[in-house]
């Protein structure tokens, strides 16, 4: 059976499709409303790979009736020069959000740049205070990729009250945000990393499982439990057979497919939702501003009155 007609196959397409029609209705109403939303992507140097996902974001903004706008830096920028532009942007009401592209120069410590982008323009959800945020289920403003994950579960159906998922990966953007995101809709969540003594013996009692390591098919159909959900968030490339090169995930796909009911194909799993999460993030960071603006300067009827 092709990936196409295999219905255990998790697709992004449709689910980034719904997300992006709902965020172009709201970015109408915003932008009727004197609020348009506007994206500033910022690069630093020249990266073949960078550009792809630049445009793709471009492409997607566009659709979504988003401003899109790309500032380029030179790879000689110093991290104190990159951080005043970033304030700039911070301080221009007419930027809803920033994006800051991965990778930038070794001598620029990307942690600082992200803390640099105020927590109310931090559409990527990398800012400190955003991942703090979601401890205390604030969760309208998380990382894009962990959101994705998580959208592609609730797509299965299952009811994630008390559900088990294991996480194999705990990094900071994404399998430590999944794992809160999950917690706070009640599900009972296990997470592997390096030090964990078995990481099959707890993949194999797992509902639902995450993986995101960047190890290319570390994941084989005997370390799954019949039935389960596999969310396959690695991106690796490998040499194929006919020496041609492609892209594989954390998941040995071909034998857990079997095994899984459901699974996530790579690409074209999380990868698309990524970008629509980025885009709805946009919005909520809209709605923030333009809430913190109306308690500073009052509704637009008050204004008016006055």
């Amino acid at each position: 059976m092709s990936l196409s007609d295999d219905s255990r196959y998790l697709k992004g397409g449709p689910v980034a499709q719904r997300i992006i029609a709902a965020v172009r209705e709201d970015a109408a109403i915003a932008k009727a409303e004197g609020f348009p939303p506007k994206l500033i992507s910022i690069t630093v140097g020249d990266t073949d790979a960078v550009d792809v996902y630049v445009r793709n974001q471009r492409a997607k903004a566009e659709l979504a009736g988003i401003d899109f706008e790309e500032r380029r830096f030179p790879a000689t920028i110093t991290a104190g020069e990159l951080e005043a532009a970033i304030h700039g942007l911070n301080a221009d009401p007419r930027v809803t959000g920033i994006i800051i592209q991965r990778p930038v120069p070794a001598h620029i410590p990307i942690k600082t740049l992200q803390a640099a982008v105020h927590p109310l323009k931090d559409v990527e959800g990398m800012h400190p205070a955003s991942i703090g945020n979601i401890v205390y289920n604030q969760l309208d403003l998380a990382p894009c990729t962990a959101a994705a994950s998580v959208e592609l579960l609730k797509e299965t159906g299952l009811d994630l009250r008390g559900l088990e998922v294991v996480i194999v990966g705990h990094s900071e953007i994404v399998g430590k945000p999944i794992a809160f995101l999950l917690m706070s809709e009640g599900a009972t969540v296990t997470v592997c990393h390096h030090m964990t003594r078995s990481v099959a013996a707890h993949a194999r009692r797992a509902d639902a499982l995450f993986v995101a390591v960047g190890k290319p098919r570390l994941i084989k159909a005997d370390m799954v439990k019949p039935g389960a959900a596999v969310i396959d968030i690695g991106i690796n490339s490998e040499i194929g057979p006919d020496g041609q090169s492609r892209v594989v995930g954390d998941v040995d796909t071909d034998s857990v497919r079997h095994v899984a009911s459901w699974i996530t194909p790579v690409p074209g799993g999380v990868g698309p939702i990524t970008v629509a999460i980025l885009l709805r993030n946009t919005m909520v960071a809209l709605s923030r501003q333009r809430a913190l603006y109306e308690a500073t300067y009052g509704t637009a009827d008050r204004l008016a009155a006055e």
